[in-house]
Protein backbone atom coordinates (compact mmCIF):
# COMPACT_ATOMS: atom_id res chain seq x y z
CA UNK A 1 0.00 0.00 0.00
CA UNK A 2 1.71 3.64 -0.80
CA UNK A 3 1.66 6.01 1.31
CA UNK A 4 0.52 9.30 -0.37
CA UNK A 5 -0.37 12.56 1.97
CA UNK A 6 -3.64 13.57 0.86
CA UNK A 7 -3.04 17.71 0.41
CA UNK A 8 -6.41 18.63 0.73
CA UNK A 9 -5.80 22.12 2.19
CA UNK A 10 -2.60 23.95 1.87
CA UNK A 11 -1.96 23.60 5.94
CA UNK A 12 -2.03 19.72 5.34
CA UNK A 13 1.08 19.93 3.49
CA UNK A 14 3.07 22.89 5.71
CA UNK A 15 1.91 20.61 9.19
CA UNK A 16 3.79 17.56 7.52
CA UNK A 17 6.93 20.16 6.90
CA UNK A 18 6.20 21.49 10.82
CA UNK A 19 5.45 25.11 9.39
CA UNK A 20 2.14 27.45 9.91
CA UNK A 21 0.75 28.44 6.57
CA UNK A 22 0.64 32.20 6.50
CA UNK A 23 -3.44 31.71 5.49
CA UNK A 24 -5.89 29.33 5.53
CA UNK A 25 -6.23 29.25 1.27
CA UNK A 26 -2.16 29.84 0.03
CA UNK A 27 1.25 29.58 1.74
CA UNK A 28 4.67 30.26 0.55
CA UNK A 29 7.39 27.78 1.79
CA UNK A 30 10.98 28.37 2.02
CA UNK A 31 12.33 24.85 2.18
CA UNK A 32 16.03 26.12 3.44
CA UNK A 33 13.30 26.74 6.70
CA UNK A 34 12.43 23.51 7.47
CA UNK A 35 15.04 20.88 6.57
CA UNK A 36 16.01 18.22 6.59
CA UNK A 37 12.59 17.00 6.59
CA UNK A 38 11.03 13.67 5.39
CA UNK A 39 9.66 12.54 1.36
CA UNK A 40 6.16 12.69 0.72
CA UNK A 41 4.30 11.50 -2.19
CA UNK A 42 1.21 13.84 -2.30
CA UNK A 43 -2.52 13.60 -4.17
CA UNK A 44 -3.14 17.19 -4.49
CA UNK A 45 -6.50 19.40 -4.04
CA UNK A 46 -4.55 22.41 -4.31
CA UNK A 47 -2.52 24.05 -7.08
CA UNK A 48 1.29 23.83 -6.40
CA UNK A 49 4.18 25.85 -7.83
CA UNK A 50 8.08 24.47 -6.98
CA UNK A 51 11.16 26.39 -7.19
CA UNK A 52 13.87 23.80 -6.51
CA UNK A 53 17.65 24.61 -6.13
CA UNK A 54 18.60 21.19 -6.21
CA UNK A 55 18.57 18.06 -7.93
CA UNK A 56 19.07 15.07 -5.53
CA UNK A 57 15.49 13.75 -5.30
CA UNK A 58 14.06 11.56 -7.71
CA UNK A 59 10.30 12.74 -7.81
CA UNK A 60 7.16 10.89 -9.41
CA UNK A 61 4.87 12.64 -11.36
CA UNK A 62 1.42 11.11 -12.78
CA UNK A 63 2.56 7.54 -12.91
CA UNK A 64 5.84 8.46 -14.36
CA UNK A 65 8.86 9.67 -13.22
CA UNK A 66 9.72 13.80 -13.18
CA UNK A 67 12.61 15.16 -14.83
CA UNK A 68 13.88 17.78 -13.27
CA UNK A 69 17.44 19.65 -12.63
CA UNK A 70 18.61 22.08 -10.38
CA UNK A 71 16.57 25.62 -10.63
CA UNK A 72 14.23 24.65 -11.70
CA UNK A 73 10.00 24.81 -11.73
CA UNK A 74 7.47 22.70 -10.71
CA UNK A 75 3.91 22.66 -10.72
CA UNK A 76 1.29 20.84 -10.33
CA UNK A 77 -2.68 20.97 -9.90
CA UNK A 78 -5.84 19.33 -7.96
CA UNK A 79 -6.14 15.82 -9.16
CA UNK A 80 -2.62 15.45 -9.55
CA UNK A 81 0.17 12.83 -7.98
CA UNK A 82 3.74 14.28 -7.27
CA UNK A 83 6.45 13.87 -5.15
CA UNK A 84 8.57 10.95 -3.69
CA UNK A 85 6.97 8.06 -1.18
CA UNK A 86 8.17 8.57 2.75
CA UNK A 87 11.25 6.17 3.02
CA UNK A 88 12.05 7.15 6.51
CA UNK A 89 14.65 9.18 5.10
CA UNK A 90 15.41 13.21 5.90
CA UNK A 91 16.77 14.85 3.35
CA UNK A 92 17.93 18.97 3.44
CA UNK A 93 16.41 20.39 0.03
CA UNK A 94 16.54 24.02 -0.92
CA UNK A 95 13.82 26.18 -3.09
CA UNK A 96 10.28 27.51 -2.46
CA UNK A 97 6.94 26.24 -2.42
CA UNK A 98 3.89 27.84 -3.17
CA UNK A 99 0.50 26.17 -2.68
CA UNK A 100 -2.92 27.93 -2.80
CA UNK A 101 -6.48 26.44 -2.60
CA UNK A 102 -8.85 26.92 -6.03
CA UNK A 103 -11.31 28.51 -3.33
CA UNK A 104 -9.27 31.07 -3.21
CA UNK A 105 -9.73 32.52 -7.02
CA UNK A 106 -13.38 32.20 -6.71
CA UNK A 107 -15.47 35.07 -8.08
CA UNK A 108 -11.85 36.51 -9.66
CA UNK A 109 -11.30 36.36 -13.79
CA UNK A 110 -8.42 34.13 -12.44
CA UNK A 111 -10.42 31.01 -11.66
CA UNK A 112 -11.57 31.03 -15.20
CA UNK A 113 -8.33 31.49 -17.05
CA UNK A 114 -6.09 28.80 -14.92
CA UNK A 115 -6.82 26.48 -18.09
CA UNK A 116 -4.72 28.87 -19.92
CA UNK A 117 -1.64 27.86 -18.27
CA UNK A 118 -0.09 24.78 -19.57
CA UNK A 119 2.39 24.10 -16.85
CA UNK A 120 -0.36 22.46 -14.61
CA UNK A 121 -1.04 19.51 -17.16
CA UNK A 122 0.53 16.11 -16.65
CA UNK A 123 1.25 16.37 -20.31
CA UNK A 124 4.38 18.12 -18.81
CA UNK A 125 6.77 15.97 -17.34
CA UNK A 126 9.83 17.74 -17.70
CA UNK A 127 10.15 20.93 -15.31
CA UNK A 128 11.43 24.17 -16.57
CA UNK A 129 15.07 24.55 -16.34
CA UNK A 130 15.17 28.22 -15.41
CA UNK A 131 17.94 31.15 -16.21
CA UNK A 132 19.65 32.43 -13.53
CA UNK A 133 17.50 35.52 -13.58
CA UNK A 134 14.20 34.27 -14.04
CA UNK A 135 15.49 32.32 -11.11
CA UNK A 136 15.78 35.48 -9.07
CA UNK A 137 12.40 37.16 -10.42
CA UNK A 138 10.77 34.64 -8.97
CA UNK A 139 12.59 34.61 -5.46
CA UNK A 140 11.86 38.14 -5.18
CA UNK A 141 8.11 37.39 -5.71
CA UNK A 142 8.11 34.70 -3.57
CA UNK A 143 9.30 36.71 -1.14
CA UNK A 144 7.53 39.92 -1.52
CA UNK A 145 4.22 37.52 -1.41
CA UNK A 146 5.26 35.88 1.59
CA UNK A 147 5.46 39.56 3.32
CA UNK A 148 1.99 40.36 1.99
CA UNK A 149 0.73 36.89 3.83
CA UNK A 150 2.51 37.83 7.31
CA UNK A 151 0.69 41.56 6.93
CA UNK A 152 -2.45 42.13 8.76
CA UNK A 153 -5.22 41.93 6.88
CA UNK A 154 -7.27 44.52 5.64
CA UNK A 155 -9.77 45.32 2.44
CA UNK A 156 -7.22 45.19 -0.46
CA UNK A 157 -5.54 41.89 0.74
CA UNK A 158 -7.17 39.63 -1.57
CA UNK A 159 -6.85 41.65 -4.06
CA UNK A 160 -3.22 42.28 -4.01
CA UNK A 161 -2.52 38.80 -3.31
CA UNK A 162 -4.87 37.60 -6.16
CA UNK A 163 -2.56 40.01 -8.61
CA UNK A 164 0.36 38.39 -7.15
CA UNK A 165 -1.03 34.88 -7.84
CA UNK A 166 -1.19 36.61 -11.70
CA UNK A 167 1.85 38.44 -11.92
CA UNK A 168 3.76 35.03 -10.99
CA UNK A 169 1.78 32.84 -13.08
CA UNK A 170 2.24 35.37 -15.97
CA UNK A 171 5.74 35.39 -15.59
CA UNK A 172 5.77 31.14 -15.27
CA UNK A 173 3.80 31.66 -18.68
CA UNK A 174 6.76 33.33 -20.45
CA UNK A 175 9.21 31.26 -19.03
CA UNK A 176 7.72 28.58 -20.26
CA UNK A 177 7.12 29.83 -23.97
CA UNK A 178 10.68 30.48 -24.18
CA UNK A 179 11.55 27.07 -23.40
CA UNK A 180 8.74 24.84 -24.42
CA UNK A 181 8.09 23.75 -27.98
CA UNK A 182 4.77 21.96 -27.23
CA UNK A 183 4.46 18.44 -28.53
CA UNK A 184 2.19 15.76 -28.75
CA UNK A 185 2.53 13.19 -25.39
CA UNK A 186 2.18 9.58 -26.43
CA UNK A 187 2.28 8.43 -22.36
CA UNK A 188 -0.37 7.34 -20.28
CA UNK A 189 -0.63 10.20 -18.28
CA UNK A 190 -2.12 12.40 -21.26
CA UNK A 191 -5.29 10.62 -20.92
CA UNK A 192 -5.80 13.31 -18.17
CA UNK A 193 -5.01 16.23 -20.31
CA UNK A 194 -7.26 14.81 -22.46
CA UNK A 195 -9.75 13.81 -20.15
CA UNK A 196 -10.14 17.45 -19.18
CA UNK A 197 -10.51 18.78 -22.60
CA UNK A 198 -13.24 16.41 -23.30
CA UNK A 199 -15.37 17.34 -20.46
CA UNK A 200 -14.37 21.07 -21.19
CA UNK A 201 -15.67 21.16 -24.73
CA UNK A 202 -18.90 19.34 -23.06
CA UNK A 203 -20.05 21.85 -21.21
CA UNK A 204 -18.88 24.46 -23.71
CA UNK A 205 -21.23 23.31 -26.34
CA UNK A 206 -23.76 22.59 -24.26
CA UNK A 207 -24.31 19.09 -24.15
CA UNK A 208 -25.39 18.98 -20.31
CA UNK A 209 -28.57 20.09 -21.86
CA UNK A 210 -29.45 17.50 -24.43
CA UNK A 211 -27.70 14.39 -22.23
CA UNK A 212 -27.23 15.52 -18.88
CA UNK A 213 -24.16 15.55 -16.99
CA UNK A 214 -21.37 13.60 -18.68
CA UNK A 215 -20.68 9.83 -17.24
CA UNK A 216 -17.87 7.78 -17.05
CA UNK A 217 -18.78 5.79 -20.19
CA UNK A 218 -19.34 8.44 -22.49
CA UNK A 219 -15.71 10.24 -21.51
CA UNK A 220 -14.44 6.43 -22.04
CA UNK A 221 -15.64 6.44 -25.79
CA UNK A 222 -14.37 9.88 -26.25
CA UNK A 223 -10.41 8.35 -25.25
CA UNK A 224 -11.20 5.82 -27.52
CA UNK A 225 -11.28 3.07 -24.44
CA UNK A 226 -12.99 0.29 -22.69
CA UNK A 227 -15.13 1.75 -19.80
CA UNK A 228 -13.42 -0.49 -17.09
CA UNK A 229 -9.77 0.49 -18.31
CA UNK A 230 -10.54 3.97 -18.79
CA UNK A 231 -11.21 4.13 -15.20
CA UNK A 232 -8.27 1.96 -13.90
CA UNK A 233 -6.05 4.09 -16.08
CA UNK A 234 -8.16 7.35 -14.22
CA UNK A 235 -7.34 5.45 -10.97
CA UNK A 236 -3.88 4.65 -11.67
CA UNK A 237 -2.79 8.71 -12.90
CA UNK A 238 -4.70 10.28 -10.53
CA UNK A 239 -5.66 8.36 -7.40
CA UNK A 240 -9.36 8.99 -8.55
CA UNK A 241 -12.56 6.84 -9.53
CA UNK A 242 -13.26 8.03 -13.03
CA UNK A 243 -16.52 9.31 -11.72
CA UNK A 244 -15.25 10.78 -8.87
CA UNK A 245 -12.68 12.86 -11.09
CA UNK A 246 -15.57 14.29 -13.15
CA UNK A 247 -17.65 14.97 -10.40
CA UNK A 248 -14.48 17.14 -8.75
CA UNK A 249 -14.86 18.92 -12.29
CA UNK A 250 -18.32 19.60 -12.24
CA UNK A 251 -17.84 21.24 -8.26
CA UNK A 252 -15.27 23.66 -9.58
CA UNK A 253 -18.05 24.23 -12.44
CA UNK A 254 -20.64 25.06 -9.74
CA UNK A 255 -18.25 26.98 -7.71
CA UNK A 256 -17.33 29.29 -10.16
CA UNK A 257 -21.01 30.03 -11.16
CA UNK A 258 -22.17 30.23 -7.54
CA UNK A 259 -19.06 32.91 -6.82
CA UNK A 260 -20.33 35.02 -9.84
CA UNK A 261 -24.15 35.03 -8.36
CA UNK A 262 -26.17 32.77 -9.64
CA UNK A 263 -28.62 30.84 -7.87
CA UNK A 264 -28.40 27.39 -7.44
CA UNK A 265 -31.31 26.98 -9.65
CA UNK A 266 -29.48 28.85 -12.67
CA UNK A 267 -26.60 26.93 -11.84
CA UNK A 268 -28.93 23.49 -11.71
CA UNK A 269 -29.77 24.31 -15.53
CA UNK A 270 -26.89 25.84 -16.95
CA UNK A 271 -24.94 22.11 -16.11
CA UNK A 272 -27.54 19.48 -17.09
CA UNK A 273 -28.95 18.97 -13.53
CA UNK A 274 -32.32 16.78 -13.59
CA UNK A 275 -33.26 19.26 -10.18
CA UNK A 276 -32.02 22.02 -8.05
CA UNK A 277 -32.22 19.01 -4.85
CA UNK A 278 -29.42 16.74 -6.51
CA UNK A 279 -26.76 19.51 -7.17
CA UNK A 280 -27.22 20.73 -3.62
CA UNK A 281 -26.82 16.67 -2.53
CA UNK A 282 -23.21 16.47 -4.93
CA UNK A 283 -22.03 20.16 -3.55
CA UNK A 284 -22.55 18.89 0.26
CA UNK A 285 -21.03 15.48 -0.39
CA UNK A 286 -18.03 16.36 -1.66
CA UNK A 287 -17.13 19.97 -0.31
CA UNK A 288 -18.80 19.26 3.24
CA UNK A 289 -20.79 22.60 2.69
CA UNK A 290 -24.20 23.06 1.60
CA UNK A 291 -24.50 25.60 -1.48
CA UNK A 292 -25.97 28.42 0.46
CA UNK A 293 -22.63 28.22 2.70
CA UNK A 294 -20.01 28.19 0.83
CA UNK A 295 -21.48 31.30 -1.13
CA UNK A 296 -21.77 32.87 2.64
CA UNK A 297 -18.35 32.10 3.21
CA UNK A 298 -16.75 33.55 -0.08
CA UNK A 299 -18.89 37.17 0.52
CA UNK A 300 -16.86 37.56 3.50
CA UNK A 301 -12.84 38.58 2.83
CA UNK A 302 -11.00 35.85 3.58
CA UNK A 303 -9.56 35.73 6.82
CA UNK A 304 -5.75 36.09 7.78
CA UNK A 305 -3.95 33.10 8.49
Amino acid sequence: MRKILQVKQVNDYCHYLGCKAQHPLICIIDYATVSPLRHSLNRYSVYGIFLRDDATVDLTYGCGAYAYQSNSLLCVAPGQLGGKEDNGERVSINGWALLFHPDLLAGTPLASSMDDYPFFYYSERDALCLLPAEHDLLVDLFQQLRAELTTPADAQTRTIIISYLQLLLNYCQRFYLRRHALKPSTTESDVLTRLEQILQEYFAAGQQLRLGLPSVQYCADKLCLSPNYCGELIKKLSGETAATYIRRFILQLIKNRLSAGKSVTQTAAELGFAYPQHLSRMFKDHSGLTPSQYIHMIKDDLPSA
